[in-house]
């Protein structure tokens, strides 16, 4: 097929930039955050019912006391830690299917609103026993956390449909 510059009819438009919020939706993301959260109690309570408890089985004062320690300690740290940034992938998973575009931006924007969330919970609890090392690091792990959620919906997006018409697979 040859060029022939008669079947031009009009130039293309200009392009112009984005803006960072363009196309993001608020109500996707703010379900992102709750599911994000809901996500994070059930795994934090499944961990415990499954993994801590079947240690402390005996006094309840005890218990307590032993689940204080547990979670204050190194491994129960981490285990927030992991548990936590799971829960954000959740919510940013979530968050991105709903939105069905821009997966990776609604994904992030989840894990800062999870930040922001745990920033106001943090602030009515005056005496945290928590390090700032580790609230830091949670902060830091929240984003890619809630984008990886995203790029995962991204992934999946696709899942099922098949080639496009006139396309062959993968393409």
């Amino acid at each position: 097929m040859q060029f022939d510059p008669r079947q031009i009819s009009a130039p293309p438009p200009p392009l112009e930039p984005t803006g960072f919020f363009t196309g993001i939706q608020l109500r996707p993301i703010i379900l992102g955050v709750v599911v994000d959260t809901i996500a994070t109690i059930a795994l934090s309570a499944l961990y415990y019912t499954f993994y801590v408890a079947k240690d402390l089985v005996g006094n309840e004062g005890a218990a307590e006391d032993a689940l204080a320690a547990y979670w204050s300690s190194t491994d129960g740290l981490m285990a927030s830690l992991l548990l936590g940034s799971l829960g954000t992938l959740i919510g940013g998973f979530y968050a991105a299917y709903k939105a069905g575009r821009l997966q990776m931006k609604h994904g992030a924007l989840v894990g800062i609103g999870s930040i922001i969330l745990g920033l106001l919970l943090q602030s009515g609890n005056a005496e945290s026993n928590l390090p700032q090392w580790f609230m830091a690091l949670s902060f830091a792990a929240a984003v890619p956390a809630g984008a990886l959620g995203g790029f995962f919906a991204e992934m999946l997006a696709g899942v099922g449909r098949g080639p496009a018409p006139g396309k062959s697979w993968p393409g």
